[in-house]
């Protein structure tokens, strides 16, 4: 046989050895079962997580946990996705297994913390939320308010005034301690404790603006107008610069039924800043009762124009147009203020 047909059938044999290697191969692999499924990682839930898809990122950790029970970090992914989720009893338990695992995790130990809180559980987020501020005393606001929050929730008020003390960065013993703290208990509905709070801030400190501010908001609160008069004055001959004093010291005289002197305090108030509709609301109301409606339609439109979603003004408005027979007018307004209120107090379905 020639050489060079010897070299053509050499090619042609190697050619087909390689096929039907091939092919084995192939068919050997259509036989065998399919390999198992790489199990997602970590990086991928937290890339589920960031997106908001938080059941397929637990979905991940399971399949995880299933591959490798004794992954590390396994609790404490659980316990972040859902704290993200908003579901705080799993977020508890998985977060606590996780602080327990690693007791310097700070992560884990805030965010416990915050879902025991979260939870309706302030006595028991306080030991953990406390740890935290020990290991970094400038640890987030948000852990700081909810911690002087739980304070306040479990009537420890020293404690509280220390929390939001560090938080805005005064003394604890300081009368801007004592006003701030004042604040947050008016705040939280925590009236007496507050006033006690707000009269220390005053006698600490006769001069501090917005102390006597805040007892004068209470008092009005409790229509206490007379000591809510006398506070809001004092408030202003600190800082007559300040427009909320005029506007609710202006609410006090409208309930006293003291109109003239109530707009007077509500032109200054607008004077000093014309972008808060709560003043042309008050002041439609106190021109209406001295039965000025045109210049009190006018101030209503002005809050609708900066407000348009308040049922307030609109209510208002439909009543001024009805004292100036404006029938239909008074109807479109006074629906709209139904439809208003609806939207912002959806009925609850059984």
């Amino acid at each position: 046989m020639p050489s060079r047909q010897l070299a053509i059938y050499a090619r042609s044999t190697v050619l087909l050895l390689i096929l039907f290697s091939l092919l084995s191969l192939s068919a050997r692999a259509q036989s065998s079962p399919d390999a198992p499924p790489t199990p997602p990682s970590f990086n991928q839930v937290h890339h589920l997580t960031d997106q908001g898809k938080f059941d397929e990122a637990l979905a991940s950790l399971t399949e995880i946990s299933k591959s490798d029970p004794t992954a590390k970090n396994l609790s404490r992914e659980f316990g972040i996705v859902y704290y993200r989720k908003g579901d705080y009893p799993h977020a508890i338990t998985a977060l606590q297994r996780a602080t327990t695992e690693n007791p310097n995790d700070t992560e884990a130990t805030q965010l416990t913390g915050l879902s025991l809180y979260l939870a309706g559980k302030p006595a028991e987020a306080i030991p953990y939320l406390e740890k935290v501020q020990s290991w970094y005393p400038s640890a987030s606001v948000d852990a700081s308010y909810i911690l002087g929050v739980a304070y306040i929730q479990t009537k420890n008020y020293a404690s509280a005034r220390a929390a939001f003390a560090k938080m805005f960065q005064v003394p604890p013993d300081s009368a801007a301690a004592y006003l701030f703290t004042a604040r947050l208990l008016l705040r939280l509905d925590f009236g007496p404790i507050a006033e006690e709070y707000g009269k220390k801030a005053a006698d600490l400190d006769p001069k501090l603006p917005l102390a006597h501010q805040l007892l004068g908001e209470l008092y009005l609160y409790q229509s206490k107008i007379p000591e809510a008069i006398t506070q809001l004055e004092q408030e202003l001959a600190i800082n007559p610069g300040n427009p909320a004093a005029y506007y609710k010291l202006a609410d006090a005289y409208s309930r006293a039924q003291k109109f003239d002197e109530a707009e007077k305090l509500l032109q200054r108030s607008i004077w000093l800043d014309a972008t808060s509709t709560g003043p042309y609301i008050l002041l439609g109301k106190v021109l209406q009762k001295k039965g000025e409606t045109q210049l009190a339609i006018r101030a209503l439109q002005r809050a609708i124009a900066m407000d348009p979603n308040n049922d307030i003004p609109h209510h208002l408005l439909g009543l001024a147009y009805r004292d100036l027979g404006r029938a239909e007018d008074a109807e479109r307004e006074l629906k709209l203020a139904e439809q208003l209120q609806a939207r912002e107090n959806p009925k609850q379905t059984p």
